[in-house]
């Protein structure tokens, strides 16, 4: 596999909606009084999950490309204080933050720029290869319980 292709692949594997659907499609339609809720024996609110993955991609996509970034501490600063959104604005913001964060790991990972296999100057052996694989997993293990939490709440078909 070349290197251009290889980014491609990378890219894609970000947005990826192949073998299922993706973020934007989950999100989509989701009633604002549902997602504060966390169902009986879910752990998670989707608001929850919304947060935690902005949070946990902001951080990966910061700690790529930025060597003065600090991250949260673990794991209180991943996640979001109460289960359900502060405002009705918070979760139009958090979506948006979250599609943002996750353009401009792409566009970092596009970049010709960018060594995927050279260690990350400020890290300890980290690549960004391996934040972008990281990151991609991270997105999909928490799309699965975004759906699943869905299907809880009967919002989703």
């Amino acid at each position: 596999m070349n290197d251009k292709s290889l980014r491609e692949q990378l890219v894609k594997f970000l947005g990826w909606h192949h073998a299922h659907l993706d973020w934007p499609e989950a999100l989509a339609g989701l009633p604002a009084p549902l997602r504060g809720l966390r169902p009986k024996g879910a752990p998670h609110s989707a608001w929850e999950l919304l947060e935690h993955v902005r949070i946990a991609q902001w951080d990966i996509l910061e700690f790529s490309r930025n060597p003065l970034h600090v991250s949260p501490d673990f794991p209180s600063g991943y996640w979001p204080k109460s289960s359900a959104p502060p405002n009705p604005a918070a979760w139009g913001k958090s979506v948006k933050a979250f599609l943002r964060d996750r353009r401009a790991m792409q566009k970092l990972i596009a970049d010709r720029e960018t060594d995927p296999f050279l260690p990350i100057p400020h890290g300890s052996g980290q690549t960004v290869l391996r934040e972008a694989l990281l990151l991609a997993d991270h997105n999909s293990y928490h799309l699965g319980q975004f759906l699943l939490l869905r299907r809880l709440l009967g919002a989703w078909r």
